[in-house]
């Protein structure tokens, strides 16, 4: 009997690789890190170029791992070494204790009665200490930040519960998998912001990350989906855009990140959706919308009010009394300084591999983080190289592909 296959992670491309090579009869062991699949997908508002909410396509896949007994996930897993070789690997996998069992219907009842409260959405929103990481989890199953109980919480908590669904005793355990290929898909993490001093993130508040206005735009986030600046919660009527933000830059990452321009570009169909008068200004480098992208920019320019700025900004300064910003550029189309004052900054964070500074024995990266693909060991989506939703499914498939043809020869 052929070993199963190892998927590592369980956002968009992870998800696709597992149910592609699940549904052609190989068995799967899928593990991610986070206590929900859907990784960055999960966390958007849309997504281009049809901008699709994330549960229109996370549900079907979501849908497809359930009703497939090929195959396995584990979530709150990591991966710690891979020994052996191709056909014959023996991988070790950290589970973290999530204190809620199999018993857990969602019911929210005891979310309800906790007191405590933790950070999220990138640290502009709070949870409770037990939370759904999503309205469409899976797996539908609260889980318990114990370090952010509230005193008496976690007595509240368990007599909420009418399931006995709460295990404050879980344990972290420690699993051995053999198995004949791994594909590598555990995706990307935004630049840290705070590297970039001359764009003022964390030094003003409303100065914030392109995956923070995901979570502002979306009707999961902190906001319940009004896109509003962090000073006073009011809607900013102008918005500043500043692409490659730690990208293209041999003093961050040196490469080119992709989706930035088009993220920036949706980012502005938001501010036109929630008030068409909006104004957004985009300052860039070079413009990037490759191929069929062509005509998602078209539709942009054609229902936002966007003004391209060509010019990398210098620096952005805040007005103490209006905490409005003030951005500066050279506009090397026209030759000219440009000081514009904006209501809130968007920085177009390029896109790091999540396991950059990360080094796990048996896995090969670059000098960026990115997987290096072997014979057994196969990346694809966004721990291969920057990539669009749509791209990062193909580049599944096709791992799922090379994944098989592995414990084939093997």
């Amino acid at each position: 009997m052929a070993l199963p296959i190892l998927v590592v992670g369980g956002g968009i491309s992870g998800i696709t690789a597992a149910v592609e090579a699940a549904e052609t009869g190989y068995e799967v062991i899928l593990v991610e890190k986070e206590p929900s699949l859907g990784g960055r997908v999960a966390q958007l508002r849309y997504y281009f170029p049809k901008l699709c909410p994330p549960a229109c396509g996370l549900e079907i896949n979501y849908r497809r791992i359930k009703t497939n007994p090929r195959i396995k996930v584990y979530t709150m897993a990591e991966v710690t070494e891979i020994s052996g070789s191709p056909g014959n690997y023996k991988v070790k996998v950290k589970i973290r204790p999530r204190y809620v069992n199999d018993n857990c219907t969602a019911c929210g009842e005891c979310e309800k009665v906790c007191q405590g409260e933790r950070e999220s959405d990138f640290g502009i929103g709070k949870t409770k200490a037990i939370y759904l990481p999503y309205p469409v989890s899976f797996p539908m199953k609260y889980v318990l930040d114990k370090d952010a109980l509230a005193p008496g919480d976690l007595d509240r908590i368990m007599a909420a519960c009418k399931y006995n669904a709460i295990d404050p005793d879980m344990k972290e355990e420690n699993l051995e998998f053999e198995v004949g290929a791994i594909i590598w898909a555990t995706g990307w993490k935004p630049y840290d912001a705070t590297k970039l001093d001359n764009l003022g993130y964390g030094k003003y508040e409303n100065v914030i990350t392109n995956m923070q206005m995901e979570r502002l735009a979306s009707p999961w986030g902190p906001t319940g989906g009004k896109i509003l600046r962090p000073s006073d919660k009011t809607f900013p009527k102008k918005v500043a855009f500043v692409q490659c933000a730690g990208s293209r830059d041999e003093n961050h990452l040196p490469y080119c990140s992709y989706i930035c321009c088009l993220a920036s570009l949706k980012h502005s169909l938001y501010l036109a959706e929630q008030d068409p008068e909006a104004e957004a200004y985009i300052f860039y480098i070079d413009l990037r919308t490759p191929g069929r992208y062509e005509k998602f920019l078209r539709r942009a320019q054609e229902e936002a009010r966007i003004n391209f700025i060509k010019g990398k900004v210098a620096k952005v300064e805040e007005d103490p009394e209006t905490k409005d910003l003030i951005v500066t550029a050279e506009d090397t189309l026209s030759g000219k300084k440009v000081n514009e004052r904006v209501n809130m900054v968007v920085l177009a964070l390029g896109m790091q591999p999540s396991i950059a500074g990360v080094s796990i024995p048996g896995l090969q990266t670059d000098e960026n983080g990115f997987v290096v693909s072997t014979e057994g060991i196969i990346g694809c989506g966004c721990a291969k190289m920057p990539l669009d939703v749509m791209t990062s499914n193909e580049t599944a498939t096709g791992a799922a592909l090379k994944a098989i043809q592995t414990i084939i020869r093997g």
